[in-house]
C-alpha cells in the first residue's frame, strides 16, 4: 500500500505541475470601467459608445532619444498617462492606442533624433496618413468627437493636417476631428520658471519638464546616475539639467497639462459645431 502511495503522490504532483501554468492565471474578467480601448472587448467598446462615450483621443507618442538619462519610450508612456487621466476628467471619452512612429527627423543622411541610436522615424505624409485613417475608422464605429493629442513637437503639424482636411470632408456630418494645441508644449516650463529655476537649467528636450513629470510617475525610466547638464550640440541628446527636476514640479506640470486639454476638448466639442467655415 506504500508503494501505491507514493506512486499515487508522485503522480498528482506531476500532474499539478503539469497543468498548473494553464491555471494559474486569474480568470478574464471584463474592464467595462476602463478608459482605454486595447483593454476593452469589441462588445464592450460598442456598447460604452452607445451608452453615451462619443469620444476618443487619439495620442500620438513617438520613440526617440531623451539624452543618457530617459528610456526611449518616454513620450508613449507620458502621453497615455496624460490622456487617460483627461479622458476620466471629461468622463465620456475613451483612449486609442498610442501612435508611437513619428516623424523625427531622415533617415539618409540622418537628422533630427535619428541622429542617436534607438530613434524610428517615419514621413509626415505617412504619419498624417496612419492618423487619417485611425479617425475614419473611428467615425465608422459611431464616434463623433475624435481628438488628438500629440506629446511631441513633430507630431503637431500632421495632427493639425488631417484634422483641417477631414473636418472640411465631414462638414455635413456631426462628427469633428480636434487637433488639441493647448497641452503641448503646455505652460509648465514656464511654471518651473518662475519657481526659480533657470531657463537654460530647465531646457528644451528632455530637460526639467520631461524628467519631472516621469519622477513623479514613474522613476523607473530614469537613469539617476546619469542626471548631467546638456547642451545644444553636445552630442548628449538632450538640452537643460535634469538635476533640477523634482517630483512635486512633476505633479504640478503633469496637472496643467490634463487640465488645460480637458477644458480645450470640451470647448472644441461644442464651437467646432458653429464654424461657418467648415460648411
Amino acid at each position: 500500500m506504500k508503494i501505491v502511495h507514493v506512486v499515487w503522490v508522485s503522480t498528482l504532483i506531476t500532474l499539478v505541475c503539469v497543468i498548473t501554468p494553464a491555471f494559474a492565471q486569474a480568470p478574464s474578467l471584463p474592464q467595462p470601467g476602463s478608459v482605454f480601448l486595447e483593454e476593452l472587448t469589441w462588445i464592450e467598446l460598442r456598447d460604452a459608445v452607445a451608452a453615451g462615450k462619443p469620444t476618443i483621443i487619439i495620442p500620438t507618442g513617438g520613440t526617440e532619444q531623451n539624452g543618457p538619462h530617459i528610456v526611449l519610450g518616454k513620450h508613449n508612456y507620458l502621453v497615455k498617462y496624460k490622456t487617460g487621466e483627461i479622458a476620466r476628467q471629461l468622463g465620456n471619452a475613451l483612449v486609442a492606442p498610442v501612435v508611437a512612429y513619428v516623424p523625427e527627423g531622415d533617415v539618409d543622411p540622418p537628422t533630427g533624433h535619428m541622429r542617436y541610436a534607438g530613434t524610428i522615424t517615419t514621413p509626415q505624409d505617412v504619419f498624417a496618413k496612419v492618423l487619417e485613417y485611425a479617425a475614419r475608422s473611428f467615425k465608422q464605429h459611431g464616434f463623433v468627437d475624435i481628438v488628438l493629442i500629440g506629446d511631441s513637437g513633430g507630431n503637431q503639424e500632421g495632427q493639425r493636417i488631417v484634422a483641417a482636411a477631414l473636418n472640411k470632408e465631414w462638414a455635413a456630418t456631426p462628427v469633428r476631428v480636434h487637433h488639441i494645441t493647448a497641452y503641448y508644449p503646455g505652460r509648465g516650463d514656464d511654471w518651473v520658471v518662475s519657481q526659480g529655476v533657470s531657463a537654460e537649467e530647465v531646457g528644451t528636450h528632455a530637460g526639467t519638464h520631461d524628467t519631472a513629470s516621469l519622477m513623479y510617475i514613474n522613476p523607473s525610466m530614469l537613469r539617476f546616475d546619469k542626471f548631467v547638464i546638456g547642451k545644444a550640440g553636445d552630442g548628449q541628446g538632450h538640452v537643460g539639467n535634469p538635476a533640477k527636476a523634482t517630483a512635486l514640479f512633476g505633479r504640478r506640470i503633469l496637472e496643467m497639462q490634463i487640465q488645460d486639454a480637458t477644458a480645450q476638448i470640451r470647448d472644441l466639442r461644442v464651437s467646432s459645431r458653429k464654424r461657418a467655415d467648415l460648411r
